[in-house]
């Protein structure tokens, strides 16, 4: 009888074992995934309408730009370099604890331009489709920077980032350049939508990609 006890006991620390190791893995493969691979964001705000929508949750690819040191940002190994239009979740310049999404403009090395809401791109007038105006007033730039800004020069390993929806997000014309080693990923896809107004799903967002 003791000897069946010492067995029984000896299974059920096997068993548990098992589940702690199990359960160790997944937690370390998930962690990894987080940080090197894809990661999920949530949309607060309407700054990137109406390519993003407030309630919108997407993933973000970790790896596109390279595999980074997760705690510095420095770039370990390099895959290729943020390109114009790319959708971006980064660090937030002013304040590093919050993530901030926008639209990359200026690449380095461009002189970026506003000039009546309009971007030039070293004096040439960018093709914008995605940027969005609601409202018609034009500010000038000794108002505020929304309407009228620069020109300023994007310099190594940097980027000048927009909202799309220019005329209500708060991006590089307030507060400048973002960082290359402040990047997180870009983002690639839609996987849910909830609009809190009407408290319902957005099905036909779903599985969406981001341009």
């Amino acid at each position: 009888m003791a000897e069946t006890t010492r067995e029984s006991a000896g299974k059920t620390k096997s068993v548990f074992r098992e589940y702690a190791e199990a359960i160790i893995i997944a937690l370390l493969l998930a962690l990894f995934i987080r940080t090197f691979v894809v990661q999920a964001f949530k949309i607060p705000s309407g700054s990137m309408e109406p390519t993003l929508l407030v309630g919108d949750h997407l993933l973000v690819s970790k790896f596109i730009y390279g595999v980074r040191n997760p705690f510095s940002g420095e770039v370990w190994v390099e895959i290729r370099q943020p390109e114009r239009y790319d959708v971006v979740v980064f660090k937030y310049p002013q304040n590093p604890s919050q993530d901030y999404i926008k639209r990359v403009i200026g690449l380095p090395g461009e002189i970026v331009e506003i000039r009546d809401k309009r971007v030039y791109i070293d004096g040439v007038p960018l093709d914008d489709p995605k940027a969005v105006f609601l409202d018609a007033e034009i500010l000038p730039a000794n108002r505020q920077p929304r309407d009228n800004f620069g020109p300023v020069t994007v310099g190594p390993g940097e980027l000048f980032v927009m909202g799309d929806n220019r005329d209500n997000s708060h991006d590089g014309r307030f507060w400048g350049m973002v960082e290359n080693s402040a990047l997180k990923g870009k983002a690639f896809i839609l996987y849910w939508s909830w609009d809190r107004d009407n408290h319902r799903v957005r099905w036909r967002r779903l599985g969406r990609g981001i341009q």
